[in-house]
């Protein structure tokens, strides 16, 4: 991440000044920290919730040894410094700390101030600006401020205990610059979680300090006998005590360094840019919506332990199953990695893959109940079976038309799922198994070894199972069926197409579809045409067949509901407009 982090203090004789700060290098070390005199050993700090020292595979380094400083470069002279070393961090030569990130070839370099002309300035206003201006109520805690020309600036305030100052403590900040005012407000809840742990750690430290100088010599009661002595004789004569030791910790600003260098290179590893060509896909928009409502539903826990749901209701959302798998690993748009997780688990393979297995017209009937939105029934003992098989069926559905159940111990309806997996010992109602709306998939123990070849040798052999696949609406062989079942079985049957190219031909022939569903529901769901028009659209799209048409009114409830209000926004939005008129 491109940005500085500074810390900063107010000093109550020359009022705010850096003491410490973090820059990242992409370039040649600047002078007086140069990478080939470092000589210094790696460090490893573990992260402690907030605590200073964080987890980082950065390699941390000692100063440089006979390295001096830049006499030219930017900062306060020595005048207006504080004696007893309060607005100073780094001794006078020394060269800073520097970390080096093998990974990504960045240099981390801490200073006290940075040494370029420009970059000093922008810090040097962030700093003032921080201890004076831009302040939250109560003068301790995060704000935002900045603009384009000195850049976006997250500051945290606090205060540090201190027996020997006005009010006994003292008011510092740490400061996060950069340009990017967006990427700055999006880490701000990262920001403010481990810049505050930082800020924890220094002021759990400083209060023992504290109170064991008020335990060996109490401030307070001696101030109160002193005699009465001038505001300005007072403040001239108790110039600020430096931090190192205010907190009793020579190693302070190494801790510190190590502390900015990882905040630095974990803020910038949390967020990343994605290049999208084109629109986003109905499934991508879907699987959005599914991640928001699910980050809502986390945001609503209140950390108590939920109480565990009975066996015969399963979790199920629309498009993903949650009965198996965590929020975060289950709400995935396909199953390839679920697939190459569980690599050896694994029946299915693929469509071609269970096309050989169960047969041609077998496999027919099969995916025409899954692309019309019939339920699809699996009855096995194996339930990685049953999983592997809903993986590889659901890639030719849109991800909103797919509801799973993968294994149950009773049946459940259709409207709760369209994917089901039952134990063999469940009873199926009698209208389930003759309705022309279900199919049945029954996994039994073969009864002849060897009755199928084994296709993959590196997976389990299916020459143990017989597939029993059965309808109360068979599909007849002769029958056309919709357009997008035959362009699959074309592709699957095409020995000449690897499965990869397999499976981007789904893709593009879901994506095809969905632009088909997305102009009959304009047509039919928001302008309302009558009948005669819609049949002379589906003319048009290719899909006047009653297989197509069906199977676009399916494919319809997986219309992604940004899409569906987006498209109501627009189109109606003119026709309030003239009715105002």
């Amino acid at each position: 991440m491109n940005a500085i982090v500074a810390l900063c203090h107010f000093c109550e004789l020359h009022g705010p000044r850096t003491l410490f700060c973090t820059e990242v290098l992409h370039s040649p070390l600047p002078q007086g920290a140069s990478s080939g005199d470092i000589s210094g050993q790696n460090e490893q700090a573990e992260e402690e919730e907030g605590g200073i020292q964080m987890s980082s595979r950065i390699r941390s380094h000692s100063p440089a040894e006979g390295a001096s400083a830049d006499s030219s470069s930017p900062g306060p002279k020595k005048s207006d410094m504080c004696e007893a070393s309060g607005c100073r961090s780094l001794a006078g030569g020394h060269p800073g700390y520097v970390s080096h990130d093998k990974e990504t070839s960045i240099k981390y370099v801490s200073h006290q101030h940075p040494n370029h002309p420009q970059l000093f300035s922008i810090v040097r206003q962030a700093c003032v600006r921080s201890l004076s201006c831009e302040v939250c109520p109560g003068r301790e805690g995060p704000i935002f401020f900045g603009d384009e020309q000195h850049g976006f600036v997250f500051s945290h305030t606090f205060f540090i205990k201190d027996s020997l100052a006005r009010g006994f403590q003292r008011w510092y900040s740490i400061i996060t610059i950069m340009m990017d005012r967006i990427y700055l407000i999006n880490s701000w809840p990262f920001l403010l979680g481990k810049i505050r742990g930082i800020i924890d750690e220094l002021q759990g430290k400083a209060l023992k300090v504290f109170e064991a100088e008020q335990y060996g010599c109490p401030q307070r009661a001696q101030r109160m006998n002193t005699a009465f002595t001038p505001f300005l004789h007072q403040r001239n004569g108790n110039a600020a005590r430096s931090l190192t030791s205010l907190t009793n910790d020579e190693n302070l600003w190494a801790c510190l360094h190590t502390s900015f260098a990882w905040l630095l290179k974990a803020c910038g590893s949390r967020l990343t840019e994605k290049l999208l060509e084109g629109a986003p896909t109905e499934d991508t928009l879907v699987q959005m919506e599914k991640l928001a409502d699910l980050k809502e539903e986390s945001e609503g826990w209140d950390g108590s332990e939920e109480e565990e749901k009975p066996s015969s209701q399963p979790d199920v959302v629309e498009g993903q199953e949650l009965s198996k798998c965590s929020p975060e690993t289950s709400l995935m748009p396909d199953c390839n990695s679920w697939n190459v997780a569980h690599r050896r688990l694994s029946v299915f393979r693929s469509l071609r893959h269970m096309r050989q297995v169960l047969g041609a017209s077998a496999f027919r009937m099969l995916a025409w109940h899954v692309l019309m939105g019939n339920q699809v029934i699996w009855k096995a003992r194996d339930t990685d079976l049953v999983q592997s098989a809903f993986d590889v069926l659901r890639t030719m559905l849109p991800v909103g038309c797919v509801r799973i159940i993968p294994y149950s111990d009773q049946y459940e309806e259709a409207y709760r799922c369209n994917f089901l997996g039952l134990s063999p010992h469940v009873q199926i109602p009698s209208h389930i198994l003759s309705s022309e709306f279900a199919v049945l998939v029954e996994v039994r123990t073969a009864t002849r070894s060897n009755l199928y070849p084994t296709l993959f040798d590196d997976e389990q052999s299916l020459n143990k199972y017989e597939f029993i696949v059965t309808s109360g609406s068979p599909v007849a062989a002769d029958r056309v069926g919709p357009t997008i079942l035959n362009k699959i079985e074309a592709a699957l049957t095409n020995q000449n197409l690897s499965v990869d190219v397999v499976d981007q031909c789904l893709v593009c022939l879901k994506e095809e579809w969905m632009n088909k569903v997305k102009v009959l529901f304009k047509f039919t769901k928001v302008d309302s045409r009558p009948k005669e028009d819609t049949q002379k659209l589906l003319s048009i799209l290719g899909a006047a067949e009653e297989d197509n048409v069906k199977l676009l009114k399916f494919w319809m409830t997986g219309l992604s509901k940004t899409y569906k209000s987006h498209l109501m926004s627009t189109v109606r939005s003119p026709t309030s407009s003239e009715s105002r008129n």
